[in-house]
């Protein structure tokens, strides 16, 4: 242990020399935060508080950054409020089925449907086939979709198989003026394809709200895809759905049976057609329809 008298000077001399020798053999030592000098401190604290004082880029805003006209709730960078125009700038085709419920007619509702673009298919140049028939009528028959005659005419089941449907009514003592006609799509599909999904999904509430206006005591559809798209089974088969009567949003009743188009192409679809015909005028008597 040093001698306590000894002279400072020379005690500090020999302190050096000592640290001096050790770097010679050692190298010089590690730096390690218990032994940095007072200036190396000074030097961090101010590095500090110079990286604080400027903004990061860290997605949190710290208070001292925002301000009091925006408030820190609401902070929200570009490129999200972009992500986000869709909800004040909705497209104006959509707009059209906020009008439906407001159609309180028939004259009402076709207007509607003849600027409403969602019921165009990619077929260009067709017209608008709305429906044809008694408004207050107590049987409604409903298609699939208007073809080139429809098209042409502007009126549902125009051709040969409109031709044949009027037979069929005859046979059960309707006039083709006593019921309403019309289809799942307004607008006639390229090469009489079958509606697609999509194109069903949109002119549905169309549909239904004609349906509505009639307000028919019995709906009678005509083919697979109506009944599909009516009925909401998409996988059923028409024979499964044909010769009985389902109940159709609560409060109408409905009876599928086949497309008078499939009858001019299948003539051993006509004995069943003809049994469910026969079982809707059953019905729509029973049910005290007009006439």
């Amino acid at each position: 242990m040093a001698d306590s008298n000894q002279d400072p000077e020379k005690l500090i001399n020999q302190v050096i020399s000592f640290i001096e020798r050790e770097r010679e053999l050692y190298g010089d030592f590690a730096m390690n935060p218990s032994t940095e000098n007072s200036e190396d401190k000074i030097t961090r604290k101010s590095e500090s508080q110079t990286e604080s004082s400027t903004p990061s880029n860290s997605s949190v805003t710290e208070p001292s950054q925002q301000t009091s006209e925006t408030p820190s709730t609401t902070t929200q960078n570009d490129d999200s409020f972009s992500s986000q125009e869709g909800l004040f700038n909705q497209d104006d085709s959509n707009e059209v089925y906020y009008q439906i419920d407001k159609c309180n007619t028939l004259e009402e509702l076709e207007k509607l449907c003849r600027k409403a673009d969602v019921l165009r298919t990619d077929l260009e140049g067709t017209q608008l086939v709305f429906g044809v028939g008694n408004p207050d009528a107590d049987l409604m028959l409903i298609g699939e979709a208007p073809g080139a005659e429809e098209d042409k005419q502007g009126e549902p089941f125009f051709g040969k198989a409109g031709q044949l449907l009027n037979k069929i009514l005859n046979a059960i003592n309707f006039q083709r003026e006593d019921v309403y006609i019309a289809n799942i799509l307004k607008h006639r599909p390229p090469n009489n394809r079958n509606p697609k999904p999509e194109e069903r999904e949109r002119s549905l509430p169309f549909l239904q709200r004609q349906i509505d206006l009639i307000n028919p005591k019995l709906i009678l559809s005509l083919g697979k895809v109506s009944a599909q798209t009516l009925l909401e089974k998409n996988s059923a088969s028409l024979s499964s759905m044909r010769g009985k009567f389902h109940k159709f949003r609560g409060k109408y009743e409905l009876m599928a049976t086949y497309h008078p188009a499939a009858l001019l192409r299948h003539a051993k679809w006509k004995r069943p057609t003809w049994e469910d015909v026969q079982l809707l005028r059953k019905r729509y008597d029973e049910l005290g329809g007009q006439p």
